[in-house]
């Protein structure tokens, strides 16, 4: 039998047994989900009576028309008594030193006073806002004559029994700037274009406190920039946290809750334009 011979019949048994091999298909099975679709026909539209819409919230500040808030002649009088203190005891500052030629000290201690009368400002607003209302004792809300029946009654009798130019230099700028911290606090809220040259120039000056400076206590987290005089105190009493430490003393120790604690209601706020706060601050 030939080679030949021999690889046919090989190449023809393989041939056979492929042919054996049974074929088929492979599924492949995988499971899948799918929602139900929702049954349209059980859906009932339910009718309910038309509300008129409610009136919409001006986001501007409230104007307050508050009977108490309106000066009246007593108020007038006692602004005129706080002034007439004031002026008696700077003049007397003036004579005195006039008489006796010393300049430096009474200066001294009326810059002394000018600046620990920012800090008085501070605390005397940081009490009434978050402590004081209208009826607290020299408070009085935010209305000047409160402080000048306090300086009238202090100072009053201090010119009268003292001639020393130091001590009534110190008073008379002293005692000044604190009753007319209210008068710097409301410039505060104005723009520059709504106030008068003098007064813009001491806020460039930075000698008032201007409206970009107290800005900052009427925005979250309204715990801070209390001072309205020159604000010179705010940093250094806001970096050390201060009045927050009293806070938490006057809680803890008394279950006095401050105001700055809550959410703050619309005269806490203060609605600033950007353009006019760009342009003018």
């Amino acid at each position: 039998m030939s080679l030949a011979f021999h690889h046919k019949l090989l190449h023809s048994s393989v041939l056979h047994e492929r042919a054996r091999v049974p074929r088929g298909r492979v599924y492949c099975l995988a499971a899948t989900t799918t929602k139900p679709r929702p049954d349209w026909t059980h859906l009932a539209v339910e009718t309910r009576p038309s509300t008129a819409p409610g009136p919409l919230i001006s986001p501007t500040r409230p104007v307050l028309d508050d009977p108490s808030l309106k000066s009246t002649w007593g108020h007038r009088a006692w602004l005129a008594c706080g002034c007439t203190a004031v002026l008696v005891s700077l003049a007397k500052a003036v004579v005195a030193s006039c008489e006796s030629h010393v300049w430096a000290e009474p200066i001294l201690a009326g810059a002394l006073g000018y600046v620990l009368a920012d800090l008085g400002s501070g605390a005397y607003h940081w009490g009434n806002d978050n402590y004081g209302d209208a009826s607290t004792p020299a408070a009085g809300g935010h209305n000047l004559h409160a402080l000048a029946r306090v300086v009238a009654s202090v100072v009053g009798p201090i010119d009268f029994i003292c001639n020393d130019p130091t001590m009534l230099g110190f008073v008379a700028i002293c005692s000044g700037c604190i009753m007319f911290s209210q008068q710097f606090h409301s410039w505060a809220h104005s723009t520059k274009s709504k106030l008068p040259p003098p007064v813009v120039a001491l806020q460039d000056l930075g000698l008032l406190v201007s409206r970009s400076q107290h800005a900052a206590h009427h925005r979250a987290p309204y715990n801070n920039n209390y001072r309205i005089v020159s604000g010179v105190w705010n940093e250094f009493l806001d970096d050390r946290k201060v009045f927050e430490a009293l806070e938490m003393v006057l809680f803890f120790k008394f279950g006095l809750r401050p105001r700055s604690w809550s959410e703050p209601s619309s005269e806490w706020t203060e609605d600033v334009e950007e353009e006019s706060y760009q342009v003018e601050a």
